[in-house]
């Protein structure tokens, strides 16, 4: 590191009377450091490097600062103790700086203000942008390292602390010692003890029987000769990483390509299975996908063979749909983690056949420990509020700063994802069927395209990304994956990817994601048949990196081009007018090879089958036990005492202090949000959206998750959240394939499977067995499904180390299964929400209710673990289905809501919270509390015009059973009040202030 000698500080902080949005959401946790309330203030320090001059800074403070909820000035040297805003000599002060190399938005922002205001290139290194925290009191020096703990990260910032005056530390720019050299490691004749030293030394995450195939790989004649004529023998330091990512859990899913030999207990005979995404997930779509197109249904485009699934919405317009998972990350760093994971799943949308893509929505589903937990962590472990607290600011910056509307998701609690938090983070995305008569979504990559890279520069942050995603978190983890997301970028790279696409341009385009150019121009090269790239062309953030490093770093907002040699002027000037940073790095052969120099100098070849078809296959043992399934508890109890708990309840009650932080409304398509109604409060069954401003047609999304059934029966679980991803979209007025769709009623799903660690090990991992059985029992679950209701899957992704160890303890999250699924609709007009509408209004529960208590919110809440957990039954669910379909065409329904967490009471009382409304029920025959609670699957609550009642009954016949009448100011049942509306709104809504250190509590979107 070198210093870069400059006084000049640009302060900004907030104005007197304003309060500071970052003080609001840090204050809580410092108060909670330290026992008691205290008082916090923060300055914002824009540091400027050498060359900049003080009315320089001052003129952008003028142009940078609000004048009305802002104040700033220029400093020279310390920071004296009489700053405006602090606390004097009754205060202290933590200073927070990014560690050095990390991606500094804000400081690029305003590296750019800079050019704008003055005319002038900023000069290097440009802006750090760095906060100083004063707290109020004579604290002692451990009462501010507690303060300091709350306010920053070990893995991402440096931190100071004191009293004022405070000389500032001294800025450093990034001076890396790399030579550009390549490393070789000899492996021919290497014992399994030695090639797993050098796996730990290399922290490639390859077992023993994958480098064994590596090193009997790199003893064949015909691969040393081939390797000889490019100038390399031995295997080098880029050869093993290129492995080590190509061979990743994450990239090669080799669980769910895994040989499993399975003892089923369940059935009473062993039996194997041969890789469950084939029999699971891709072999059941091929097989709907197949019945669709025969009708005339060809709305599936793609299927799993893209960065994201593609379906057809229009005549002439796609939909792309992806949701990753970002958990490893995001444990470390929340708040980069979950930026970077939401931004990354942008690119997987946008970066789909020859790109282009306008984003759409944004989605997310987020799985946290105890927000309230108290007890001491484990090492490297964050508290599950603080994880909650950085994922959630996380999730909104890049939504909101990339001006995409966030439609849906989940919330959900359970101590078990205190080791690894799961971050499901969704996109859709608008592309053309045809860009002039190219196919928009198909990929073409010609033997002499020319390699490009686009958008952001590489740094080391993000090495090792894909296989530090492969394995369960451990302390001591390496700062070096931690990446940290820019959404200002990233939105200058979509405009400028979008006009280059529609242009024709480009002829295809890949995500440099997890793995970096190893992955994304690896797979590139598929099409082509080879690559040949230097990576001494690669734009850097920071000169001295390896060329190793730059291979397969996964620093952000960047994506790899594929250009014909004819269209790259026009491409690099089309670039220089959005500013977005392009470099022609290479080229595609057709050599079978994957060659990489850097310079003149050899660093890798490799032979493009082995790479990517070579990796042994997995041969796994499981365990399937029997559902857990015992006599169902007695709910004891008054009935509305009971509903008030259960709508206070963490896994029930209104998350719109949570949600509310993502902007809905952007871009001004949106017509159904998370919460809507006359008051607001109304939680929606889907997120809806126009396609276009000026025509109906819309598109619906929603999810199923409900990791607590998995306790029982994880068959059942896997099947339960795919039929509430149904009937959510159902519910507001989606009709299925089956229920007699025209040719673009394109209804599908996107599957993602968060296991703990499923390979047995008699140490680490003892009841792996039993783990995988579950696995196996939730993909055969969903396959019955897919099969069932006639819905392809077009996208997915599995996670399957999501554990913590440390300390000499382990963490597992439960098995989980997320499904996300879209479908068109006519007329967003004509949706249907979830509140009451009218009173007078008839109330009906559409749906047959059985005793499945098992897993519930009312046994949970009463802690109760009997019961069986609730199944789906297809075939009546596809009838009832096909009748809402009906009943919505006829405009019958005012109002729908699907049962699912809480069962039937508290459905209807969301709809009246919703509403502001009550209502009057009348219990069925032999109904008791458990029948009110019950969470039985393919269920709605419905309410219609008096005037409709006999059309709605004619419909469904015995499925539907009339409870009563909307109106009042409270919700009764047989004339006993249980509630007014008022008490139930707030038993609903504040029970759960994410962000208030009074907070104890919290649950599902």
């Amino acid at each position: 590191m070198s210093r870069l000698e400059s006084s000049l500080t640009l302060v900004l902080s907030a104005a007197p009377g304003v309060a500071d949005p970052a003080v609001t959401e840090a204050l809580p946790r410092v108060r909670a450091a330290l026992g008691r309330r205290a008082a916090l203030a923060r300055h914002r320090l824009l540091r400027a490097p050498p060359g900049v001059e003080h009315a320089e800074l001052k003129r952008l403070a003028e142009a940078i600062a609000d004048p009305v909820a802002e104040r700033a000035w220029v400093l020279e040297g310390q920071i004296p103790n009489d700053l405006p805003g602090t606390f004097g000599a009754n205060g202290r002060f933590v200073h927070v700086a990014l560690h050095h190399g990390l991606t500094d938005d804000e400081a690029r922002s305003a590296d750019r203000a800079f050019g704008w205001v003055m005319g002038r290139e900023m000069p290097a290194p440009g802006f750090s942008a760095e906060d100083l925290w004063s707290v109020e009191g004579d604290l002692s020096d451990a009462e501010l390292a507690l303060v300091a703990e709350a306010l920053s990260n070990p893995n991402v910032h440096r931190v100071a602390r004191g009293g004022l005056p405070f000389a500032l530390p001294p800025r450093q720019a990034v001076e890396l010692k790399g030579s550009g050299a390549v490393k070789v490691h000899p492996i021919v004749g290497l014992d399994d003890a030695a090639l797993n030293a050098l796996s730990s030394e290399r922290q490639l995450g390859l077992s023993t029987v994958e480098l064994r195939a590596i090193r009997d790989h790199f003893s064949e004649p015909a691969v040393l000769e081939a390797r000889a004529a490019f100038g390399l023998a031995d295997p080098t330091d880029a050869e093993l990483e290129i492995f080590a990512q190509t061979w990743s859990e994450h990239c090669k899913h080799k669980e769910f390509n895994a040989i499993i030999d399975i003892d089923d207990m369940d059935r009473g005979e062993p039996r194997q299975l041969r890789a469950l995404f084939q029999t699971c997930v891709r072999g059941p779509t091929e097989e709907v996908v197949k019945k669709l197109n025969a009708r005339g249904q060809d709305f599936v485009v793609t299927v799993f063979s893209d960065n994201a699934g593609v379906v057809r919405v229009t005549p002439d317009l796609h939909l792309t749909l992806k949701v990753e998972t970002h958990n490893s990350p995001s444990a470390l760093d929340p708040y980069g983690g979950a930026i970077t994971g939401i931004l990354g799943c942008n690119r997987d949308a946008v970066g789909t056949g020859k790109g282009g893509g306008r984003l759409l929505f944004n989605t997310d589903v987020l799985c946290f420990g105890l927000p309230d937990a108290t007890g001491p962590l484990l090492p490297g472990q964050l508290h599950p509020r603080r994880v909650m607290e950085g994922v959630h600011a996380g999730v909104a910056d890049g939504g909101n700063k990339s001006g995409v509307p966030t439609l849906g998701g989940a919330l959900i609690f359970d101590p078990r994802f205190a080791g690894k938090p799961l971050v499901f983070c969704g996109s859709a995305a608008l592309v053309p069927r045809f860009y002039g008569d190219e196919p928009a979504w198909q990929k073409d990559v010609q033997p002499g395209h020319r390699i490009v890279t686009a958008g952001g520069r590489v740094g080391r942050d993000g090495i090792h990304g894909a296989t530090f995603s492969s394995h369960e978190l451990a302390e001591g983890q390496s700062s070096g994956v931690v990446q940290i997301g820019s959404p200002f970028l990233q939105k200058r790279l979509f405009d400028f990817l979008e006009e280059a696409a529609a242009a024709g341009l480009i002829a295809a385009i890949n995500d440099s994601g997890a793995g970096g150019l190893s992955s994304s121009v690896g797979e590139l090269a598929r099409e082509s048949g080879g690559m040949r790239l230097d990576t001494a062309l690669v734009p850097l953030k920071f000169p001295g990196l390896a060329p190793w490093e730059i291979f397969i770093s996964e620093s952000q907002e960047r994506m790899s081009l594929a250009v014909a040699p004819d269209k790259l002027a026009a491409l690099f000037a089309m670039a220089a007018q959005r500013d977005v940073e392009l470099a022609d790095i290479g080229e595609f052969t057709d050599s079978g090879r994957l060659e990489v120099h850097h310079g003149g100098a050899p660093v890798a070849s490799l032979d493009m089958h082995f790479l990517h078809e070579g990796v042994p296959r997995l041969h796994l043992q499981a365990i399937v036990r029997p559902p857990v399934v015992s006599e169902s508890p007695a709910i004891e109890g008054p009935l509305g005492d009971l509903l008030l708990r259960v709508l206070a309840h963490r896994d029930v009650c209104s998350r719109e202090a949570f949600v509310r932080a993502y902007d809905h409304e952007v871009k001004g398509k949106t017509t159904l949000k998370p919460y809507a109604g006359p008051t607001g409060g109304a939680p929606q069954d889907a997120g809806v959206i126009r396609l276009r401003h000026n025509e109906p047609r819309g598109v619906a999304v929603a999810h199923g998750i409900a990791p607590h059934y998995g306790d029982l029966d994880a068959f059942a679980m896997a099947q339960g959240v795919f039929d509430e991803a149904v009937r959510s979209l159902v519910s507001v007025g989606a009709r299925l394939p089956g229920a007699g769709g025209g040719t673009f009623d394109a209804f599908a799903g996107c599957d993602n499977f968060c296991v703990p660690d499923s390979v047995y090990h008699p140490e680490k991992n003892p009841d792996g067995y039993e783990k995988l059985g579950k696995l196996v029992r939730m993909a055969e679950g969903m396959a019955e499904l897919v099969r069932a209701y006639e819905i392809p899957l077009i996208s997915g992704k599995d996670s399957m180390k999501n554990d913590l160890r440390a300390g000499g303890v382990k963490i597992s999250a439960p098995p989980t299964l997320l499904i996300t699924m879209v479908a068109t609709l006519p007329d967003v007009d004509r949706v249907v929400s979830s509140e009451w509408k009218a009173d007078g209004d008839v109330i009906f529960v559409v749906g047959q209710t059985y005793d499945e208590l098992g897993a519930s919110v009312i046994c949970r809440l009463l802690g109760h673990s009997g019961g069986r957990a609730p199944v789906v039954r297809p075939e009546a669910a596809l009838a009832r289905y096909s009748n809402m379909a009906a009943a919505h065409a006829a405009g019958l329904l005012r109002s729908s809501h699907d049962l699912s967490d809480g069962g039937l009471l508290t459905a209807i009382a969301e709809c009246c919270i919703g509403a502001g409304r009550g209502a009057a029920l009348q219990a069925p025959a032999g109904w008791g509390a458990a029948a009110w609670f019950s969470e039985s699957h393919s269920r709605f609550v419905v309410s219609v015009s008096p005037a409709d009642v006999d059309a709605l009954q004619a419909l469904f016949g015995e499925d539907i059973h009339e409870l009563g009448r909307v109106g009042g100011a409270a919700l009764t049942v047989d004339g006993a009040l249980l509630a007014t509306v008022t008490a139930l709104t707030e038993a609903y809504t504040t029970s759960f202030a994410p962000f208030d250190d009074s907070a104890s509590a919290g649950g599902a979107e």
